[in-house]
């Protein structure tokens, strides 16, 4: 429902987080807890509660803008934006054609006013707009199942000049199992990364499901071709949607705000190769991973982190028997997810008791 302070909230709304709160109430649920969920005060719900509660009291003055547009001139620009000469146009192509005839209405930010008021905004034209689907739910229970992939810009001494870092991650154990860099952003080499990256990691055909953004060097044809001589499964990002590649971008974050990265640019592609490497082997081999419990992505990797982490528990069961008094609660959480889920469906929100 979102914040509620300073916002008219319409009665209907009002009546049905009542009703939930209420029937959450009567399946044991606390009402303050309930009330929470919906992210309205335990104050307002009471308000609402009671007599008249459900009308808005607030009083808001209430002006009319002495050049706003009469009845008249507000119909024919619906008649206009809805003739079959301007049905398929957004308002700041209609205001200039319109100008172009010796014609002015209105003004191009009234012209969007009135559209969004009369939802003629959604869509116009003939054609269905295309609807993109959000990308399937991909588990990965162990390493070499799901890869994340994605290519990054490398600031140069030349302004204006970049090389390209291709990064293969895999999600499970967030090992960086490929990596290129090159002056351009071509399918050919990203063709090349994988033949030598599935050969690396010796993977089989149909082990592994591949998911990157939907740029053309993803998309392009020798690649993909590569990907299915390799057995390779392929997933897509939604257009413009980089939360459906978090992987990549989050390792991204990690290289770009490393403390040693150099802000000011590389001074070839040499010396490029040479720090990504170095900071290759920092991330996989001594970098202690917030999302692993602190272990590196090699160790996940090759299934050495059980153990790191049961000695963890051990370590700190002892701790805990030697000086119970220190300690509250149960000791610190060293398990890992056994399942890592890239672009999980969302779960559907539920009051519970």
């Amino acid at each position: 429902m979102g914040g509620n302070r300073g916002r008219l909230i319409d009665c209907a709304t009002r009546k049905e987080a009542l009703a939930l709160i209420e029937e959450a109430c009567k399946a044991g649920a606390r009402k303050a807890k309930a009330c929470e969920l919906l992210n309205i005060a335990l104050r307002t719900y009471e308000r609402w509660k009671s007599d008249n509660g459900l009308k808005d009291k607030r009083q808001y003055i209430k002006t009319i803008p002495s050049n706003k547009l009469t009845i008249e001139e507000r119909q024919t620009i619906i008649r206009i934006a809805n003739s079959p000469a301007y049905c398929d146009l957004a308002p700041c192509k209609i205001v200039p054609m319109l100008a172009d005839k010796g014609l002015y209405l209105a003004s191009e930010s009234s012209f969007y006013r009135i559209f969004r008021e009369e939802k003629l905004l959604s869509h116009r034209g003939k054609n269905k707009p295309r609807i993109y689907h959000k990308p399937k739910a991909l588990v990965a229970i162990k390493a070499n199942q799901v890869w994340s992939w994605d290519i990054s810009y490398l600031k140069t001494y030349i302004a204006g000049m970049y090389y390209y870092l291709y990064l293969i991650i895999d999600i499970y154990s967030r090992k960086i199992v490929g990596w290129t860099i090159q002056h351009y952003e071509n399918s050919d080499y990203a063709a090349g990364l994988f033949m030598q990256t599935c050969n690396d990691e010796k993977v089989s055909s149909h082990q592994v499901t591949l998911h990157s953004d939907n740029g053309s060097s993803m998309k392009g044809a020798t690649l993909l071709a590569t990907l299915q001589k390799l057995g390779v499964d392929s997933s897509f990002s939604r257009p413009a949607m980089s939360n459906d590649n978090p992987y990549s971008e989050a390792l991204f974050k990690t290289l770009k705000y490393n403390a040693v990265y150099p802000a000011n640019g590389y001074a070839s592609i040499e010396a490029a190769r040479i720090w990504v490497e170095t900071f290759v082997h920092w991330y996989n081999n001594e970098h202690l991973h917030s999302g692993l419990k602190f272990v590196t992505p090699a160790q996940r990797h090759l299934g050495l982190d059980t153990a790191i982490l049961t000695n963890r528990k051990i370590v700190y069961a002892a701790a805990k028997q030697a000086n119970p008094q220190r300690w509250t609660r149960d000791i610190r959480n060293w398990n890992l997810p056994k399942e890592v889920i890239l672009n999980p469906d969302k779960p559907r929100l539920k009051l519970v008791a």
